[in-house]
């Protein structure tokens, strides 16, 4: 458990993000998570590079909804501030913290507190040691990094982590990841760490998480892109949509627009997600230009839209309901988001209600 989150087992693969701001602006730092929160993000990580943005970090977490994670490396002091401040879960690499009394004295505030630790191996901080036994990052140096850690919480009989075993490298990533997956029970935490811009990291993080997503390998997982933050959280909700891993928010299927359409979908589309990013129920909206593919697509969606002559159709739960100029586009589609969204939210309300 991430606080209210829980992480592994049958939970639902959560999706985090960590915040980019200075720690010591409470404010600032406040609100990018809030904003975070609103994007629909579960956990939220915080770096705490320092006792003064621990402090900081004691103001967030009592302004903040999400469970947080506190970022930390090398000074144990730290980890026992953030500790008593309520910190949801340490991110500590316990054999970079020094001697033993250090790493036993941060374990058994987690234990006594029941706060979660996890162990994030990175391909660019490796060991000096292993980085001179196998040259250069492999998958195998990385399990072998992992292990070390996990030897570390072992002997101090704590079982309560997750683990991340991230490169920038693709197939590094993966590889690692199948290879630990095969020897500890412990959730992993999944990234394709420092992937890139908005664009290509968007592609090479839905590469590389869809391959261990499909293999059955992951609990939580970060999308890195050098971009807000709150990109990070709609793209990770979008790999797992796109596995049918996990429903948040509008599933779109739009055509990518041809000499066959009736109406400006590439438009249409641009300005539709803008308007309804706020809206986190899960449906599913077609947004098609011409007959061809159009009323096939609208008949398996919540709303459907067909280009058409001289006005458009608009479906509702697979039936032909109503005709709409272009015009009055992407007004009428809104209302009627918003009212299935509404009209979803009501009818789980309800079944909440009777449990």
């Amino acid at each position: 458990m991430v606080g209210n989150v829980p992480v592994g087992g049958d939970a639902p693969i959560s999706v985090q993000s960590m915040t980019n701001t200075e720690t010591t602006d409470v404010a600032a730092t406040v609100g990018q998570i809030r904003a975070l929160e609103e994007a629909g993000a579960d956990i939220v990580r915080v770096s705490v590079p320092s006792m003064e943005a621990a402090d900081a970090f004691g103001q967030i977490k009592k302004q903040a909804n999400l469970p947080l994670v506190a970022d930390i490396h090398f000074d144990y002091k730290i980890a026992l501030k953030v500790a008593e401040l309520g910190v949801d879960c340490l991110r500590i690499n316990p054999g970079n913290i020094g001697r033993e009394d250090r790493v036993r004295a941060v374990v058994d505030a987690a234990r006594d507190k029941n706060i979660p630790i996890r162990i994030g191996v990175n391909a660019g901080s490796l060991e000096k040691e292993l980085q001179k036994k196998y040259g250069e990052p492999t998958p195998e140096a990385l399990v072998e990094s992992a292990m070390r850690h996990i030897d570390i919480l072992d002997r101090l009989d704590f079982q309560e982590y997750k683990l991340s075993l991230k490169a920038s490298d693709v197939f590094m990533t993966v590889a690692a990841y199948r290879l630990i997956a095969s020897q500890i029970e412990q959730p992993l935490h999944l990234g394709i760490t420092e992937a890139g811009g908005l664009r290509s990291g968007t592609v090479k993080s839905s590469v590389g998480l869809g391959m261990l997503l499909m293999d059955g390998i992951g609990d939580t997982l970060r999308v890195s892109l050098a971009a807000d933050p709150v990109q990070e959280i709609k793209v990770g909700f979008d790999i797992l949509k796109s596995l049918k891993l996990r429903n948040k928010g509008i599933n779109f299927i739009a055509c990518p627009s041809c000499s066959r359409q009736n109406f400006d979908v590439i438009s249409t589309m641009n300005e539709l997600e803008n308007r309804v990013e706020d809206i986190l129920t899960p449906l599913d909206v077609s947004v098609i230009g011409c007959v061809v593919n159009g009323p096939g697509e609208a008949k398996e969606t919540t709303i459907g839209l067909t280009g058409g002559t001289p006005n458009n159709l608009v479906y509702i739960d697979g039936q032909t309901s109503h005709k709409v100029d272009n015009e009055h586009l992407v007004d009428e589609l809104e209302k009627l988001i918003r009212e299935k969204a509404a009209e979803k939210e009501k009818a789980m309300e309800a079944v909440i209600a009777k449990v």
